[in-house]
């Protein structure tokens, strides 16, 4: 499908590193008084005639964005004006009165979406445990879709993608992962074969905290072509500003995630010694439940998100994040600054039986000495 949101943008090489792709992907193409960046467009109406007659119908903005985000992800991407409204459009596809198959402790915004077209009786969801991968698979008979995490929100379980992709095919089945805690940098889940990919671009994608952005990722025209015609019809488009943005983070995603990930890695160490902690769960750490997995689906590193356990009450757990000084207690992920939750502040999350003391942690760009400290002072203060 030819992105028609602007005239020409930059060729990507097929031989370029991911990390280059994230730089130079969505740039106008270069001739004498180019700009480099695509401008921000503000404006509800075009000039006839051409594709673009009125602002639900594109954007130079987003088209830089898309195409960004296309050669980043391998497929073709149509952007939305928050992750939900990108996963209701993606909910769209499933057939009337089709099965679906999501996680149990799936994210509950996207299950409060599945939840509402289940009362309405336009979809049957039944739950999966993601992470025991022979199960899914046996769960697969008599479903139309699935949807699956690459890394879940909050307890950090990693899919096997590609061994459940590839059954579910077999069976014709719809396949989606969101993968915003991966990003495109960390796994690209349409190599694995899969259809589908959402990215809540608030995340990691913008990485500033200052934008409401989702995106889907296709691998078939017909599927793109789907989500354009969704987002028209729905309304649901993003603002040319928020779109910038998002463009503007993207180009520094690689060093972002670099040192978000290495610092994760560093306070996952040292939080499983922590007499006080009871449990750490980060993937890349040695030894963690999920690290055999993440080898084989997560190679090149396991993003910048952990979760821990704390070995006292809900209350005092809430009054150790409320004495952070560096780290915010804040809902939210994959911004510069580091954020933390209790995540069991939310009745969903104890619903799907996430631990009442599990403490989300999106770990920022920050000195990782400064981050260690900040906790083990806050955790010193309160539980002595």
């Amino acid at each position: 499908m030819p992105n028609n949101q602007y005239p020409e943008f930059v060729p990507v090489e097929p031989n370029w590193n991911q990390n280059t792709v994230a730089v130079q992907a969505g740039r106008p193409a270069r001739f004498a008084g180019a700009p480099m960046n695509t401008p921000v467009t503000l404006s509800s109406t075009y000039v006839h005639t051409t594709d673009l007659g009125y602002g639900r119908d594109g954007n130079q903005s987003w088209g830089a964005l898309e195409e960004a985000l296309g050669q980043l992800e391998g497929g073709i991407a149509t952007t939305f004006s928050s992750g939900l409204a990108a996963a209701t459009a993606i909910a769209d596809l499933i057939v009337p009165g089709g099965t679906l198959l999501v996680p149990t402790g799936a994210y509950y915004g996207v299950k409060n979406i599945f939840e509402r077209l289940e009362m309405h009786k336009r979809l049957n969801v039944r739950l999966i445990d993601l992470g025991n991968t022979d199960a899914t698979i046996e769960a697969l008979e008599g479903a139309d879709a699935i949807w699956m995490e690459s890394i879940a929100n909050p307890t950090l379980v990693v899919a096997d993608i590609p061994a459940i992709v590839n059954e579910a095919k077999k069976l014709n089945i719809l396949t989606i992962v969101d993968s915003t805690f991966a990003t495109p940098l960390r796994q690209r889940p349409l190599d694995f074969g899969a259809d589908i990919v959402l990215q809540s671009v608030t995340k990691f994608l913008g990485g500033h905290s200052d934008l409401l952005l989702g995106a889907v990722i296709c691998k078939s025209n017909a599927h793109a072509e789907f989500m354009v015609k969704h987002r028209h019809d729905f309304g649901a488009i993003p603002g040319g500003f928020d779109a910038f943005l998002a463009l503007r983070g993207l180009r520094t995603l690689a060093v972002r995630l670099d040192r978000s990930e290495t610092n994760a890695l560093e306070l996952a160490k040292r939080l499983k010694s922590h007499p006080k902690i009871k449990k750490v769960n980060y993937p890349a750490l040695p030894g963690d439940s999920q690290h055999e997995k993440a080898t084989k689906v997560l190679p090149n590193g396991c993003g910048g998100m952990l979760s821990f356990e704390i070995d006292t009450t809900p209350e005092r757990t809430d009054q150790i994040l409320e004495s952070l000084k560096v780290i915010t207690h804040a809902t939210s992920l994959g911004g510069v600054e580091s954020l933390i939750e209790r995540r069991t502040r939310y009745e969903a999350e104890r619903e799907a039986g996430v631990p009442m003391t599990l403490c989300r942690f999106s770990v920022g760009i920050e000195n990782v000495e400064d981050l260690w400290s900040d906790l083990e002072s806050a955790i010193s203060m309160v539980l002595g």
